[in-house]
């Protein structure tokens, strides 16, 4: 499995292999808040600043406990609809995050990166390891990002 997102016209995809089973990785509550200073050790750039601590609210369109939510939400750019979904895979879980429409290639390259940089920590989480530092690898994810798409 490829680690990173992938894009087919204005949808945005991205999976991961996580240790499970389902339970482990679903369950809790869903709260849309963008604090990034509470992701890892690292502060926000100051470009991003004016983000942190951002909500946003949604319609869920679809749910299927634990193994699927989507909604749709507007997050600055016109509204989008996000589904998360989890497999079980063996005693792993697959984790794939898809995201429509996303126009354009830059911001293709910015919500790709962003979504890889959480899984990148919800991953280091789950394993019990410290999150690694979230703006550095966002900044090195979306420059790579901007060369796939």
């Amino acid at each position: 499995m490829n680690n990173h997102a992938s894009a087919s016209g204005t949808t945005l995809r991205i999976e991961r292999r996580l240790p499970g089973p389902i339970e482990r990785v679903a369950g809790g509550q869903a709260h849309c808040d963008w604090d990034h200073t509470k992701l890892s050790d690292e502060p926000t750039p100051e470009a991003w600043k004016s983000f942190d601590g951002m909500t946003t609210t949604g319609t869920i369109t679809r749910v299927d406990p634990p193994r699927l939510l989507a909604y749709r939400t507007d997050m600055g750019a016109g509204e989008i609809e996000i589904t998360f979904e989890l497999k079980p895979d063996g005693d792993d879980v697959i984790f794939s995050i898809t995201q429509a429409p996303v126009a354009d290639a830059q911001g293709k390259a910015s919500f790709a990166a962003g979504w890889h940089a959480y899984i990148d920590i919800l991953e280091d989480r789950v394993r019990n390891v410290k999150p690694r530092a979230f703006w550095t690898n966002f900044s090195r994810l979306e420059k790579e990002y901007a060369t796939r798409f």
